[in-house]
């Protein structure tokens, strides 16, 4: 596993844990408080750790490439998923998966953002990175649900929109606003969660939702850090300061009323314990599911409108 650099304190204590463990296995030795000790040491350390994460910090779990994706929450959170392919004017792409599933008794409609964790799988999916043939086949599975009265569940993790020539032929631009309108009309509830990387108009053009969560170790910008700091500091060293400056991170945001709700992960983060992160996933979805099925279509396109009208509101002293 990939074994970030503040994460390397912990990572001794779990070596030695190991060696303990081993040791007291093949020379049948009872180590059992010595074991424990070091269990707790190793505890208070991990927790140590993740109590205190800066925003760069956090950048940095929201890009590791343990950390689940998006495929992974189907698999994890979901069931009966059943995926449908292509926007039906250019072709399908694999950067944005979607289809109908079930979580828990509701079914519904999800779609999202998938990276790779090898060269092969990056490549397959573009790194995460949607063509304009992503949004929308996005878009196009938002109307299906609509049409059915499916709620729509979408997962965030893009560093951005692809930047190639391709995707300017075909309109990039216009795919995202277009998604950012019809959105904005859609008469189910829409439910959108960034699970790691939440990058620019990438992450918008599936990102107008009722109900906007992040993951606790995910980031929501306009630019990355390091984008921000080589315009403003000329140099992307700077992207820790960047990072703090820009409150891109949940807390952040939460405080400053962009989004809606945080979902915890795990001590160590999210790429630590994937079983545990997806059934605290499931649990919020659920509940947002519950309060928003409650509400009429009326309801439910005011309150959207007002959400995201309201952003941006600036009051001086």
């Amino acid at each position: 596993m990939q074994l970030l650099e503040f994460e390397k304190p912990a990572a001794e204590l779990e070596r030695e844990l190991e060696k303990l463990r081993a040791k007291s296995g093949s020379q049948n030795i009872d180590m059992s408080e010595e074991i424990s000790i070091m269990e707790g040491k190793l505890a208070a350390t991990r927790a140590a750790i993740y109590k205190n994460l800066t925003p760069w910090q956090r950048v940095q779990i929201a890009r590791h490439t343990s950390r689940p994706f998006m495929l992974d929450y189907v698999s994890l959170a979901f069931t009966e998923f059943f995926e449908l392919h292509g926007d039906r004017h250019i072709g399908d792409d694999h950067s944005m998966p979607g289809g109908f599933a079930r979580i828990g008794d509701q079914r519904v409609v999800v779609t999202g953002h998938q990276k790779g964790r090898d060269t092969k799988e990056n490549l397959l999916r573009n790194f995460g990175s949607a063509h304009p043939e992503g949004y929308r086949k996005a878009l196009r599975l938002m109307k299906i649900a609509e049409k059915f009265g499916l709620p729509i569940v979408t997962m965030i993790d893009t560093p951005g929109a692809f930047p190639g020539i391709g995707a300017e032929e075909r309109n990039i631009a216009e795919a995202i606003a277009y998604n950012l309108r019809e959105m904005m009309l859609l008469k189910v509830p829409v439910i959108a969660i960034v699970l790691g990387e939440g990058g620019s108009g990438g992450a918008l053009g599936i990102g107008v939702a009722d109900r906007v969560l992040m993951m606790e170790n995910a980031y929501y910008s306009v630019i990355s850090p390091e984008g921000c700091a080589a315009i403003l500091w000329k140099h992307r060293k700077h992207a820790p300061e960047a990072a703090e400056a820009m409150k891109l991170v949940a807390p952040d945001l939460m405080e400053l009323g962009l989004i809606d709700g945080v979902i915890p992960e795990p001590t160590g983060g999210a790429h630590h314990d994937h079983i545990t992160t997806a059934e605290s996933f499931k649990k919020v979805i659920l509940g947002q599911l519950e309060e928003l099925k409650a509400l009429s279509v009326e309801q439910l396109l005011d309150q959207r409108y007002e959400k995201f009208r309201k952003f941006g509101e600036w009051e001086g002293k």
